[in-house]
């Protein structure tokens, strides 16, 4: 342990640094919880908004093409969310140097992550190219709908190294306060992807790309875009070099090891949790593929909302870490617990509107009156799973942030996994609800989910911060 982290865990053992006191009194205030979360609830819903937007120009194109669209994310939903999360360390790490007082620490950190981020897309992306036909016929899909699906897969698999650099960059930038920068660009990435899509996707192009393909094709060309973008701002930004140490040599930084360590747990809970929903949709799938289709306009709108909570779940674990590094239980509690309450608040509200507007929601994805009438009662159903499923992320996010990495794993293998996956086909098919099947198994998940997170994080909260800060240096 560095002599900071000595100064400071003696400070917080024996309650004799007023000035430390007093700084962590104002940690975790509403407003500073609003100004990070605030742009990255931007950065997450540019995301989202990028995959709205193919949505939205496929389905207006062709339901089919609409389905084969939903079938090829499934596998690279999977690939993408758990490379995701195999970064958290990034963010974590990063923030809790910043509470040390070790911000010099902070590039090699990023330095590592992006090392990480390229191996990880290289292997994801290769393992999606030639995995996504077989994968598609072995679940049972109908041949044509598993070709058309196959190929909308492979393509999404070339983007997958450069959305994951960009993820390292964003989560880094968040860790430091600069969350701003990265929302700004990730929108500029979403006028670019527009604009491809509007190109491609009728087939109007001189290239042999239109539909669902060429969809994909408009999201490599906005992914590579951003990148570029993120670059570029950091290697103009001069605090990034003379505070962050962006190029210089950190001997004293967190190793591979902490890296692994966290991420390794965040991907795990990512991997079961994206895994299941991908089952949910091969589940649609053998419902037909109009039921597909319903299922993606429920499912992409339902991933929107989730960006809310993901935003806010970001910024709780960059207060919490900060309050860690630390060592300050105060700062831990009141983030966390001010990050659930924002979150529930503005879900609530979220949740009524969608439970008012339904049909208006659906038909902005399509005119098919058939996939409407299908769609629309399994748009208001989902409005029940919103709040669950946002404060269950948050507590996720801030108990990791917290060195508590791996009972969330188990939290999400057991709810979405054993709880969600098996319960969807039964209701689903066996009992013959369909879609309305599909969406009761997923409240049912949430809520499971939601009330084991909360009453752990809170039952931590009691405790003292020193032996898992310990845990965390020794792994460095």
């Amino acid at each position: 342990m560095s002599s900071v982290s000595r100064i400071r865990t003696g400070c917080f053992e024996t309650g004799s640094m007023d000035m430390l006191k007093i700084h962590t009194a104002a940690r975790g205030s509403l407003s500073e919880l609003l100004a990070l979360a605030s742009p990255v609830i931007l950065s997450r819903l540019g995301i989202m908004v990028m995959g709205l937007t193919d949505a939205i120009v496929v389905g207006h194109h062709s339901s089919i093409e609409l389905g084969y669209h939903a079938l090829g994310w499934a596998p690279t939903m999977i690939a993408l969310t758990t490379g995701v999360g195999l970064l958290t360390g990034v963010q974590v790490l990063t923030a809790q140097r910043v509470g040390e007082g070790r911000p010099e620490d902070a590039g090699a950190v990023l330095r590592r992550g992006l090392l990480f981020a390229a191996a990880v897309g290289v292997v994801f992306g290769t393992a999606l190219w030639f995995g996504a036909t077989p994968v598609m016929h072995a679940i049972g899909l109908e041949p044509a709908l598993a070709e058309g699906a196959a190929a909308v897969a492979r393509t999404f698999a070339l983007s997958t190294p450069t959305y994951l650099l960009s993820i390292a960059l964003i989560f880094w930038l968040e860790a430091l306060g600069r969350p701003g920068p990265a929302a700004a660009l990730m929108w500029g990435a979403n006028i670019v992807n527009l604009a491809a899509n509007l190109w491609l996707v009728p087939g109007t192009s001189p290239f042999p790309v239109e539909g669902a393909v060429g969809s994909a094709t408009a999201t490599f060309i906005a992914r590579t875009a951003l990148v570029v973008g993120l670059v570029a701002y950091l290697v103009l930004w001069s605090d990034a070099r003379r505070k962050y140490g962006l190029f210089a040599a950190a001997p004293g930084a967190p190793g591979w090891k902490p890296l692994i360590w966290i991420g390794g747990a965040s991907a795990a809970s990512l991997f079961v949790e994206t895994t299941a929903f991908a089952g949910m949709n091969a589940i649609a799938g053998l419902l037909g593929g109009l039921e597909a289709a319903a299922w993606a306009v429920v499912f992409n709108v339902s991933a929107i909302v989730f960006m809310v909570p993901l935003g806010f779940a970001s910024a709780t674990a960059v207060l919490v870490g900060r309050g860690f590094g630390e060592r300050s239980p105060v700062a831990v509690r009141r983030s966390g617990m001010l990050g659930l309450a924002a979150t529930g608040s503005a879900l609530v509200v979220i949740a009524a509107i969608v439970a008012l507007l339904p049909e208006t929601i659906v038909s902005a994805y399509t005119t098919d009156p058939s996939l409407i009438v299908l769609a629309v009662p399994a748009m208001a159903l989902s409005s029940l799973f919103f709040v669950a499923d946002g404060l269950q992320v948050v507590a996720a996010n801030a108990l990791r942030a917290r060195d508590d990495v791996w009972l969330p794993t188990l939290t999400h293998t057991i709810s979405y996994a054993g709880v969600m996956l098996p319960l969807g086909y039964v209701l689903g098919l066996p009992l013959g609800m369909g879609l309305i099947g599909l969406v009761w198994s997923v409240v049912i998940a949430s809520l499971f989910a939601s009330g084991f997170l909360l009453t752990r994080f809170w039952w931590l909260s009691r405790r003292s911060l020193a032996p898992q800060a310990e845990a965390l240096q020794s792994l460095a």
